[in-house]
Order: structure tokens, then sequence, then C-alpha cells
């Protein structure tokens, strides 16, 4: 009986124990339930009402700080710029900014550039920082990204001193020029020499004003409002006949070939202006009895067949570093030949934005003493109305872009051409 009882009072003892150590786990469980969690202690219990919503239609990057300098909210493009690690703003000069903000309550801002994060090549990463309070114990920071803004701002700057120093040699040339043409006025034969050279420069200036026009027009118009049916082998046709006086003089043969009787939809005077651009480069290029060729063919695409239309000359050929910059404008890869032959830097340009509006694209293969190959690729008339063209990108309509076209391995294989009359 002893033993009995025994037994039962532990049992009662062990029941007691485990009824408490059970009431104390539910209170405990009931607490940490009531406790705020980190995401509605950091947006419901502790943001304004609304805001939490306004900052995440905000196109700035945004960071909301408390009192502890802990990131208390932050957007997502916060966190892919990087200013955001490990639960803390990681920009020193922005953190003492909204810790000025929190003591005194002023706004301030500022302009920063910060290391761009992944690209290990010490880009900078333009930004505008604007801290502000708010409410009693939180500060805002908005960062917008100006690094786009600036190179754009940049690119614009370097086209109008471009422009500027073009028109500037022409028309200083013509005033020298014309200066002394007035103190020849006894010498005919001196006349006439430096009349001939104002000719030469006035026609220069000519082409450059034309060409500037040129490029404005393509980048503001749309091809398609006036498009049609091309015939390619017209387009050709007309390419050569613009270079044949140029051609002839250099005893250069000019040669087209390959698919006969193919057509592209497009603006016809934007592409005609594009392959006579290709065309006349070829033949200013290239040395005296050489030989500059035209191959049209159809290649297949995942959209439709597009048009390959490839000019190849024997000229000097395009090193590598300069093949990434030929389509900029004013670009020249020897300034003192492109003035010789009285070249603007605009052509290639015009030939990159009529690809672009049409759908279609530029490339570039070339070796060094033994030639070139542009070849200008459009969807074929039929398949462009199944396709969604693509106009010019952001770097064009900056006025000079910065990306590069398409440059090939190989060059476009040309079949056996036949010389037109």
């Amino acid at each position: 009986m002893d033993v009995n009882a025994a037994v039962a009072a532990l049992a009662a003892i062990a029941g007691v124990c485990t009824g408490v150590i059970a009431m104390l786990a539910f209170r405990w469980s009931e607490r940490e339930q009531a406790k705020p969690t980190r995401t509605s202690l950091h947006t419901d219990a502790v943001l304004p009402p609304g805001v939490d919503t306004v900052l995440s239609v905000l196109r700035s990057s945004a960071v909301v700080l408390d009192e502890s300098d802990s990131v208390v909210k932050a957007s997502s493009a916060a966190y892919a710029l990087g200013l955001v690690r490990g639960g803390k703003l990681a920009v020193e000069p922005m953190l003492h900014m909204a810790r000025d903000t929190r003591r005194d309550g002023e706004i301030r801002q500022v302009e920063l550039d910060l290391p761009r994060r992944g690209t290990g090549r010490g880009e900078a990463l333009a930004v505008s920082a604007r801290v502000a309070p708010l409410g009693s114990r939180l500060v805002l920071l908005l960062v917008e990204d100006l690094t786009e803004a600036r190179r754009i701002e940049a690119v614009r700057r370097d086209f109008v001193a471009n422009v500027s120093h073009e028109l500037k040699t022409p028309t200083g040339a013509l005033s020298l020029l014309s200066e002394a043409v007035m103190d020849a006025s006894d010498d005919p034969e001196a006349v006439t020499r430096f009349a001939g050279r104002m000719q030469i420069e006035a026609t220069r200036l000519t082409n450059l004003v034309q060409e500037l026009i040129d490029l404005s027009r393509v980048q503001n118009d749309d091809p398609l409002e006036d498009a049609e049916p091309v015939r390619v082998d017209e387009l050709v046709a007309e390419a050569i006949d613009r270079s044949r006086h140029a051609a002839s003089t250099k005893q250069i043969t000019m040669a087209a070939g390959g698919t006969a009787d193919l057509h592209v939809w497009g603006n016809r005077g934007q592409l005609a202006a594009a392959l006579g651009n290709l065309v006349e480069n070829a033949v200013n290029y290239s040395p005296a009895r050489t030989r500059v060729g035209i191959a049209v063919q159809r290649v297949p695409s995942s959209g439709g067949d597009d048009i390959e239309i490839a000019v190849t000359d024997q000229g000097i050929g395009i090193s590598e570093k300069d093949r990434e910059r030929v389509f900029e404008r004013f670009y020249r890869v020897d300034p003192a030949r492109s003035r010789a032959t009285g070249g603007t830097g605009l052509g290639l340009a015009i030939v990159k934005h009529v690809a672009a509006s049409h759908g279609g694209e530029v490339t570039v293969w070339s070796s060094e003493g033994q030639g070139s190959t542009f070849t200008l690729r459009l969807p074929e008339a039929g398949a462009v109305r199944n396709r969604t063209l693509t106009g010019p990108d952001e770097d064009d309509l900056a006025l000079y872009p910065s990306d590069t076209s398409l440059v090939l391995d190989q060059p476009t294989v040309i079949p056996a051409p036949e010389v037109l009359p």
C-alpha cells in the first residue's frame, strides 16, 4: 500500500509539473504572437499611413531610416543600385546627410558619383540624393539615377561641338580664300586658282549642311508614312550611277550581282540615300584600279525573309578599334584622308538610322589592307508587315550613339557579280 501511494503521489506531482509547463509554454506563445513582426514593425506600425503605397509608385529609389539608422523600408531600385546592404544604408555621405536631417529637420540634397556594382571597370554611377524628415523619428531618402541623363547631355554637347568645328573649317577657308582673291585681283591665274579652291570648300559646306538635314530627317520622320515596295535592283543601279563619275576618275570597276527582282518595304528616298552612302564610301576609300562589288541575296529570318545588300571594296580596311565607332557621327578612321575625299563623317550614321527605322541593321566586316564589307539587312516586302519595326534607340535620339553596331567575324559571301553597263 505504501508503495502504491508513493507511485500515485509521484504521478500527481508529474501531472502538476506538466500542466504548469504547458501553461507557461502557452502564455509564451501568446506573447510571441502578440509581438509585432519585422514586416509589421517596419511598415504598418512605423510608417505613417499611406507612405508605403506612395513609395511603391515613386520612380526614384526610396529608403526610410529609423532613429538607429536601420532601414525600415527600401524599394527594389534602392537594392539594385547598391544603396542598401544588410539592412543598412551602404553609402556613407547619404548616411551623414540622414543624420544631419534627423537632428535639425532640414531638407538636404547632393549629387554624388558612386561606384557601379559588379562591373569591375570603375564606372561611376551619377545620382542625386534628397533627404527629408518623415514624421518625428523617420528620415526619407530619395535617390535618382542621373547617369543616363548626364551621358545624353555629354553626347549633345559633343555633337554641337563637332558640328561647330566641321562648319568652321570650310567657312574659315572661304573667308581666307576670298581675301586672297581680293589681294590677287591683278593676277588672273591666282584668282582662278583661289576661285577653284573656294568652289571646293563651298561644295564641302553644302554637302555638310545637306547631310545634317538628311540626318535630322531620318531621325524624325516615320519611313512607313510614305512606305512602298521598293525594288532592290533599282536601288543598286541608282547607287552605282551616283558614284559612277568618281569611280571612272579612279578607274574603279563597279559590279553588281546576286539574286534579282527582290523588294523591300520602306521609304524609297531614305533607302536610296543609305545604299548610295555605302557605295560612295567604298569608291572614295578604294585605291585606283580596284573593284567595288554589290551583292544582293535573300536570307531566312525568324520573322520572315530578309534582304541583304553587301557592298565590298578592296580599300585600306578598318582596324578593330575603329570598327566599333565607324557608325558614330563625325567619326573618321583617317581624318586627313576623309578631308581629301570631301567626307563629312555623317554618311554611315545616316545608314544606321535608315536601317534601324526600317526594322533592319547595318553590319561591317573589315581587315586592314584587304578591304571592307558593309552589309545592309532589311526585311523583305510582305514579311515586314508581320513584324514590329523598331526605330532608333535611345542613343540615337541622343544625337550621338555610344553603342556600336554588330561587327561580323567573317565577310558576307558575294556571288560572282555582273558588271553593269
